[in-house]
């Protein structure tokens, strides 16, 4: 998400805790929120997607299901 939007969602919040916004404020907090959300989330799958769990030996000891999400995202 491009910094401008976070300095957007950010400026809308401290206008809503002030003097309030109008409802195209709102709605347009709210899809920025969204925005916001859906990039969080598939960074954290990102980066969970890159884990590899080793053990002590050496040994990869990744749980099958991480191995097959790791998986599945590479074929889309």
């Amino acid at each position: 998400m491009k910094q401008e939007k976070i300095d957007r969602i950010n400026e809308l919040s401290r206008k809503s805790k002030t003097v309030g916004l109008t409802e195209i404020e709102k709605e347009e907090q709210s899809k920025l929120r969204q925005e916001y959300i859906a990039a969080y989330r598939e960074s954290l799958r990102a980066q969970l997607h890159s884990i590899k769990v080793i053990d002590a030996n050496g040994n990869d000891i990744t749980p099958n299901k991480l191995k097959e999400a790791k998986s599945k995202r590479n074929f889309h």
